[in-house]
């Protein structure tokens, strides 16, 4: 069983990342939060492709907006959070967590993460050593809290810390950089974290992706990882949120 992931750099204001999982066997994909149509169907057209399962980890635009146009000429499944069904009504396989679906065999595992929204799940493909985890988990920083609670948002990222750490984390911004200068004003003596924002100010100079991270460096470097109490985290993420 082979697979290869792809990523799709959206260049929009909010620095969204598609990613694509290719199976590479019969050359179908299936696309994790497509922010826009046109630039799923060309990368799928250029490359040979075919699109044949949608996944979307909670009901933001910039997570769900390409989705209409996607599924218009062609039944393609869509899976979601069945907390959002009523923001999310195209999707075709509403999920919770534990739930668990396939493609080509690959084992995909449903975690309910709510924080950055209420039903936001994200999916963990032991298989491929991967978590697919939107705005949830990010390098070195986390969601904001649109609609959950603090105590919401530390339970879920307890939740993904305690994945194998080999995991790679395949989240849907490019805020690394930031994330990194923040996270120094957390703990300017990690020498981990140092060396990694030295590589990330280095990576995007050169306009290279920062991602993905694995849950083995967030758990060396990203302060909302590091944390040991509700109470600590909702003081930094509301020091984040005024950074």
């Amino acid at each position: 069983m082979s697979f290869k992931i792809h990523v799709i750099d959206v260049k929009n204001q909010l620095q969204n990342y598609i990613w694509v999982i290719e199976h590479t066997a019969t050359r179908e994909v299936v696309v994790v939060d497509p922010t826009q149509a046109d630039l799923v169907i060309d990368f799928c057209q250029s490359h040979q492709l075919t699109l044949s399962q949608i996944w979307l980890t909670h009901w933001h635009k910039d997570h769900i907006g390409g989705v209409p146009e996607l599924i218009a000429k062609r039944n393609i499944p869509v899976y979601g959070p069945r907390d959002e069904l009523s923001k999310i009504p195209f999707i075709s396989h509403p999920l919770q967590h534990d739930d668990h679906f396939e493609f080509h065999g690959l084992g995909i595992d449903v975690i309910a993460v709510p924080g950055h929204t209420l039903g936001h799940i994200v999916y963990f493909v032991d298989g491929i050593d991967s978590v697919f985890c939107g705005d949830t988990l990010f390098a070195m920083g986390c969601g904001r809290l649109f609609e959950g609670t603090a105590e919401q948002m530390y339970h879920s990222l307890n939740r993904l810390a305690a994945l194998p750490i080999r995991t790679q984390v395949y989240c849907t911004h490019e805020y690394t950089l930031s994330n990194a200068l923040f996270a120094l004003t957390i703990e300017p003596d990690n020498i981990a974290l140092q060396t990694r924002a030295d590589e990330v100010k280095a990576k995007r100079a050169r306009g290279e992706i920062t991602l993905p991270s694995s849950i083995e460096l967030e758990l060396a470097t990203n302060p909302f990882l590091r944390v040991e109490s509700v109470e600590e985290f909702a003081h930094i993420r509301q020091l984040k949120d005024q950074f």
